[in-house]
């Protein structure tokens, strides 16, 4: 299992759309390519490069499971974060390409795609300092049948479920959403 992810402020925008953009506000115009090359490198370049490693073993064992972590930004991207979006978007494709790679190896590779969960990382983007629900917390809350936020537990069920060689023996190529309904809902 992969387990590179995250993003960096200099490739995310300060406003969701560009007509909305103010005077001294970063745009998409003023995203560093530095920075959108970290979140790629930080995603995708982390998720091959231990592939590489661990394939190996399974290659000459001749049986293996990769597990990749991919995003419900794959999906449908979100506002803001257009390098973390495309950069989970990649690891959607290569464990396709993998799964396709290795079928006849014995190796069998999918990814869970989380949805929302609150982490230390993303604590502040979802709550305000007194703890309520930021503008764009609500947005996202709203847009979730489930009205909640993922709780991390809940990746062990698709993670233990698809690492399985018994019950999941023929899956591969598989990105499995945990979202809380996310993926189900367009709003109407």
């Amino acid at each position: 299992m992969d387990g590179a992810g995250g993003n960096n402020p200099r490739a995310t925008t300060d406003d969701e759309y560009q007509h909305e953009a103010k005077e001294g506000q970063k745009t998409f115009f003023d995203l560093d390519p530095s920075g959108v090359d970290f979140v790629f490198k930080l995603n995708f370049q982390g998720t091959l490069l231990p592939t590489q490693i661990f394939a190996k073993d399974m290659v000459e064992r001749k049986s293996g499971v990769i597990l990749n972590v991919s995003s419900m930004n794959a999906y449908i991207p979100l506002t803001k974060i257009p390098a973390y979006s495309g950069a989970k978007a990649a690891i959607s494709n290569f464990t396709q390409w993998l799964a396709t790679h290795f079928a006849k190896s014995g190796i069998r590779c999918n990814a869970i795609a989380p949805g929302f969960l609150v982490s230390n990382q993303n604590r502040k983007l979802l709550f305000n300092d007194d703890g309520t629900p930021t503008a764009r917390s609500a947005k996202i809350l709203n847009g979730t049948p489930m009205g909640r936020f993922v709780d991390a537990e809940e990746l062990l069920g698709g993670v233990f479920f698809l690492c399985d060689d018994k019950v999941a023996s023929a899956i591969t190529g598989v990105i499995l959403p945990i979202d809380a309904g996310f993926a189900a809902y367009f709003g109407v």
